[in-house]
């Protein structure tokens, strides 16, 4: 395990990196970390977002498709923080260079109206928990480089989960619906970038239905008697590749009787 000294330190390169606006080498490549290791760094980041003044809205599941796992070399999900100063809302625009290696993931949001704790919760239980389901982008950026243009060393799963996952922003849809209003696993969507098709998909990508993701991040919860709290954002995972964005780009995401999110890059 690592020292105290040596998780403080990993998180402030973190944290230095996001202000510097300037990506970092792969922790992994300093410290010999396993996941207990990488998730104490990643709270000690969150920590201190938390004493600047920043609230958690909820949590991301990450990695829980085919699609993300293929995309990022990585075969388990993660799960990272979501903050309140994290968020967008659908028409934003957005300056691309606040971001190092920004990209867009295609989700669907959970709002909690009831708590939910355990290492065996179901989807029907998901559901019955669930105030509401919304259409929401991921905007993740990398602190520490995905692969080293020097070295070619790329980043672990343990270098991912440390940097919260990836997590950056959240882009939030207008559209509220219940749960039960349709088969979630048949949700799909269609980003436009720049008025090109760029990425397509359907939630059934996750775990075979979307609540499974919020499932899963109970499951590794509850050994640390965590649960989810009622109002809590939580992205249940990409059911698309990255798509990565620049300044100059237009994302129209089209997820049919469910609505749409524009979003503008400068």
């Amino acid at each position: 395990m690592l020292s105290e000294s040596d998780i403080q330190a990993a998180a402030d390169r973190l944290y230095d990196a996001e202000k510097a606006r300037s990506q970092i080498p792969a922790l992994t490549r300093s410290y010999n970390m396993d996941m207990d290791d990488a998730y104490a760094v990643q709270k000690r980041w969150v920590d201190r977002k938390l004493s600047e003044g920043a609230k958690v809205l909820g949590y991301k599941i990450g990695l829980t498709s085919r699609a993300m796992q293929t995309a990022m070399n990585i075969n388990t999900p993660d799960y990272g923080v979501l903050l309140d100063d994290m968020t967008f809302a659908s028409g934003d625009t957005i300056r691309a260079g606040d971001y190092t290696d920004p990209r867009l993931e295609v989700e669907l949001a959970f709002v909690l109206n009831k708590p939910l704790f355990g290492e065996d919760v179901t989807v029907e239980q998901v559901l019955d928990a669930t105030d509401y389901v919304v259409p929401a982008l991921e905007l993740i950026a990398a602190r520490s480089l995905r692969t080293d243009p020097e070295t070619g060393y790329t980043r672990t799963v343990f270098d991912t989960i440390a940097d919260n996952a990836g997590n950056a922003g959240v882009i939030i849809g207008d559209n509220r619906f219940s749960p039960r209003e349709i088969d979630l696993r048949w949700s799909g969507a269609l980003l436009y970038q720049n008025q090109v098709i760029e990425e397509t998909g359907l939630a059934a990508g996750v775990l075979g239905h979307p609540a499974h993701g919020i499932a899963w991040i109970c499951k590794r919860f509850a050994p640390h008697g965590i649960g989810l709290e009622p109002g809590q954002l939580l992205l249940s995972g990409s059911f698309t590749r990255p798509v990565t964005i620049k300044a100059g780009d237009d994302i129209r995401t089209d997820y049919g009787p469910l609505g749409e999110i524009t979003v503008n890059f400068v």
